[in-house]
């Protein structure tokens, strides 16, 4: 039964996402949020699921994929070095966060324009926070989220 409602609940923030993206016309679900979603519904209690590591390490992330953009262009390569530098400035600030290094790796790779990027990034990742929340106050989840902010 917990599998069924963790499922529903990251179906449902997903789903939000790619509502919200469709209604702004920007692309608001993006792979590293996906698996953002994974670790809230189905791992809440890891530290790597709480809130200020959710949010947080996609910032970081992006703005360490944005300035490797703004050195090397994009390449395979700089997105290589992209990851690398975000896994270690996460690690630095404690704001670890796995699927945010796949964020890195977007940005360069994709090279989107960091307005609207960075703002909608950070307005998906507090919505999956938000959505978050939901299964420990009406879901009876096991696991209360967040365990600290």
């Amino acid at each position: 039964m917990h599998a069924l409602k963790a499922t529903a609940f990251a179906v449902g923030a997903l789903l939000v996402l790619a509502g919200i993206g469709v209604l702004l016309h920007q692309p608001l679900l993006i792979p590293p949020l996906a698996a953002s979603a994974a670790l809230v519904h189905g791992a809440p209690g890891l530290s790597i699921s709480q809130p200020r590591n959710l949010v947080g390490g996609h910032l970081l992330s992006a703005v360490i994929g944005f300035a490797t953009l703004a050195v090397t262009g994009s390449t395979t390569w700089a997105a290589a070095i992209a990851a690398g530098l975000a896994l270690g400035a996460m690690m630095l600030t404690r704001l670890s966060h796995s699927p945010a290094v796949a964020t890195a790796v977007i940005v360069v790779l994709q090279a989107p324009r960091p307005v609207p990027f960075v703002p909608l990034l950070g307005l998906a990742a507090v919505l999956l926070v938000g959505v978050g929340l939901l299964p420990g106050r009406i879901g009876g989840h096991p696991v209360r989220y967040p365990l600290s902010w």
